[in-house]
């Protein structure tokens, strides 16, 4: 393994996921680091320096919320949490406290793995309400200053609600947003349990920019809000 190798956290009291993220993980090249327990956790974060952490929420000796919260008060290290399938709300409130994303359990390792690339890639990146100049998502490009957006070229017309929706999403591609993350973003913060305007606006911009049904851009996490695709999200480690 490289010197320079990066570092991943997993966090994870069933020995099984440990190993198979372990050997998967260093298998492309990373570091890794374990931890069974919240306090181990936090003792890694601050001892290891790892560039992402991978966190299962449910832990012995904490809630894996708290934890999530807990890094996210002084660090700005990814974090992916690995959820129990049908538990929506615990989700949502990962999300809330600052995970970057999820992946539910029992899960498939090449979703992980792309989960983790594009954390790693985005780095908690630009904070929502940064006026960059362009953001280019495959064939999607977003012109910030000037309010446009166009597919391969060609110019849909979105109005302002539609364009602040794709715009949130645009700046964390490939990273699930909550409903309430982009309600408060876009409506403001008395909206934040409004979630039909989403689901309305979510397939009126579907319809403008052209989506495939098959291979859409726009993707609805159920229960937990929307993901724009990242062109990268398969791209090889």
């Amino acid at each position: 393994m490289a010197s320079g190798a990066v570092t991943i956290l997993v966090v994870d009291d069933e020995p099984a996921i440990i190993r198979s993220l372990s050997a998967a993980l260093t298998a492309r090249g990373y570091r890794v680091l374990t931890a069974t327990t919240g306090q181990e956790a936090m003792d890694q974060v601050l001892q290891g320096s790892p560039a992402a952490i991978v966190l299962d929420l449910g832990l012995p000796d904490a809630d894996g919320i708290d934890v999530c919260r807990r890094i996210r008060n002084w660090s700005e290290i990814p974090i992916i949490v690995l959820t129990a399938e049908g538990s929506e709300d615990r989700k949502v409130a990962a999300l809330d406290e600052g995970a970057d994303d999820y992946v539910t359990k029992p899960f498939s390792m090449p979703e992980l793995l792309a989960r983790l690339r594009v954390a790693l890639r985005h780095r908690r990146g630009p904070a929502l309400g940064l006026d960059e100049t362009v953001l280019d998502v495959g064939d999607l490009r977003i012109d910030v200053g000037r309010r446009a957006v166009t597919v391969r070229g060609v110019a849909v017309d979105l109005t302002p609600k539609e364009f602040g929706f794709l715009l949130v999403l645009a700046r964390h591609p490939g990273r699930v947003l909550t409903h309430r993350m982009i309600l408060q973003e876009v409506w403001g913060p008395a909206f934040g349990t409004e979630t039909q305007y989403l689901r309305v606006y979510a397939s009126q911009l579907r319809k403008k920019l052209g989506d495939d049904p098959e291979a859409p851009r726009l993707l609805t996490e159920p229960g937990v809000g929307y993901r724009l695709v990242d062109p990268e999200h398969d791209a090889g480690a």
